[in-house]
């Protein structure tokens, strides 16, 4: 068995969620010994892994199916996470809809990462086996190391007493960086860091206004990847991650597998495999956010590190493959 991993617009999207799922899948694919290729010429395949809904994808979904290849959709995207993102995505989104319902449609089998998202694409009415698969955590990667720590604290001039809030993702309405910037203002006594970056000609107003003048205790040091951010993982004081809308959150796996204390809006996306007070900490609005990173840092509330990191191994890279393999196993019988 040979599967094709399509992923259109590469380049721009390697940094993104959807770029390191991408990553993971090769990783996952390696790991279980099935055969893949990047190449769309190479006609060699069994099955096209398709991640992306470019203006390529229906073409190449075309091809396959005049190969008589097997077709399987990954689904990243859904018209909830869509919104409140880019500039005119609210006014795009039911288009955006009509579109990832006309593409995916056309697969023999859908993978999404979380049952929460699998219960928006049933929701869209799409009659196919829908999966929910992980993107999977490279736990070695997030392993503690005492020098990438130091690498990180080096780079943000550190002091030994300074208390580290971290976020990851792009400048979105949606991933809550206008309440993570609020809730900074109203707690000057900690650093808030987020990593990412977006074009501010992408970003509506508001996230444009909080990207050019913020706190002083906040910091925008766009996209940071190697040690610096795997030093932040595991030496920040907590990786606070207010979105309100996800398919799954990589990120939140990172910090998981970096053995990080984790505090997350409680929004569907994070039931059931997220417990509050078990292998995180959740919140619903900015006060609530307030008192449980006090409670986090001050250490009054309850460690959940050991129990995050059994999470993020229960969705290793190892386990991805071997899930994988399954699906692409049952739309070639």
């Amino acid at each position: 068995m040979k599967v094709l991993l399509y992923f259109e617009s590469e380049k721009a999207l390697q940094n993104s969620g959807i770029g390191r799922a991408m990553k993971h899948q090769m990783a996952a694919l390696t790991s279980v010994g099935v055969e893949y290729t990047t190449d769309p010429w190479d006609d060699s395949y069994d099955v096209l892994h398709i991640n992306t809904f470019g203006f390529n994808s229906e073409a190449i979904i075309k091809k396959a199916r005049s190969l008589g290849k097997a077709v399987v959709y990954h689904a990243h995207s859904t018209e909830e996470d869509f919104r409140n993102s880019f500039v005119l995505s609210n006014q795009i989104a039911p288009i955006f809809k009509k579109r990832l319902v006309s593409l995916y449609s056309q697969a023999d089998a859908i993978i999404t990462p979380t049952p929460y998202s699998k219960s928006l694409l049933e929701g869209y009415g799409i009659d196919l086996p829908i999966y929910a698969v992980s993107n999977g955590i490279d736990l070695n990667r997030f392993d503690y190391n005492e020098e990438k720590v130091k690498a990180f604290r080096k780079y943000f001039s550190l002091k030994e007493d300074d208390k580290v809030i971290l976020s990851v993702g792009l400048y979105f309405e949606r991933k809550g960086i206008l309440d993570f910037v609020e809730i900074a203002k109203m707690c000057p006594e900690y650093k808030f860091i987020w990593f990412g970056y977006t074009n501010p000609v992408m970003i509506p107003k508001p996230v444009r206004d909080v990207v050019d003048e913020y706190p002083n205790n906040v910091i925008f040091p766009g996209y940071v990847k190697g040690p610096i951010i795997e030093g932040a993982y595991a030496g920040a004081d907590c990786f606070f991650f207010p979105s309100y809308e996800e398919t799954e959150g990589i990120v939140v796996l990172e910090a998981l597998a970096a053995r990080q204390q984790v505090l997350l809006r409680d929004i569907g996306v994070f039931d059931p495999w997220l417990i509050d007070g078990v292998n995180c900490y959740k919140a619903h609005d900015n006060q609530e956010f307030i008192s449980k990173l006090h409670g986090i840092i001050d250490g009054t509330l309850k460690d959940t590190k050991v129990e995050g990191r059994k999470t993020a191994e229960e969705r290793s890279i190892e386990s991805v493959g071997k899930q994988l393999k399954e699906i692409y196993e049952s739309v070639l019988k």
